[in-house]
């Protein structure tokens, strides 16, 4: 009976067409973005739950929307990762440590404030899935571009509504 190699996560040999190394790399890389993704959900549903002001309604509704659609985002990045053969990252500790992002402040900060900082996590989140991207390129993995092509179109888009909030 031929053995059969076992890859990180408990997978058997994958054999998709990309390479182990570009694989990894990928994958890699997706973890960021898995992580970016999460703690920018966290920061974003904290601030719908406290945000205060004559903005209320507005932003508190947005907030919604916007937590929803990142909620959303977080089980394709883990999956294209599956995918690839690794594990996907899945505690606070992983993310703590993979996230180009900060956690969002221990005290909520004014309305104006949690929408600067939101803005500057979806541009964060954008070089993130676009740091990714010649990866996949370079690898024929287009799965994963269209992945990050569908990410970075969100995250620029909600990032531009974000900026013009704070524009006078």
């Amino acid at each position: 009976m031929a053995k059969t190699k076992k890859t990180p996560g408990g997978s058997q040999g994958v054999n998709i067409g990309i390479s182990d190394k570009d694989r990894a790399a990928i994958a890699g890389g997706l973890s960021h973005l898995l992580a970016d993704t999460y703690t920018l959900y966290l920061t974003t549903h904290n601030f719908h739950w406290n945000v205060t002001g004559p903005m209320f309604n507005t932003l508190h509704a947005m907030f919604m929307t916007q937590y929803t659609e990142l909620w959303n985002a977080v089980d394709p990045v883990a999956e294209r990762i599956r995918s690839l053969g690794h594990p996907a990252p899945g505690s606070y500790a992983a993310y703590g440590a993979l996230a180009s992002i900060k956690d969002a402040p221990a005290t909520p900060p004014q309305a104006l404030e949690m929408v600067r900082i939101l803005k500057e996590g979806h541009e964060a989140v954008a070089r993130t899935a676009r740091s990714v991207f010649p990866l996949a390129d370079k690898a024929g993995d287009e799965p994963t571009a269209d992945l990050l092509t569908q990410r970075l179109t969100v995250h620029e888009q909600t990032a531009w509504m974000l900026r013009s909030l704070l524009e006078d």
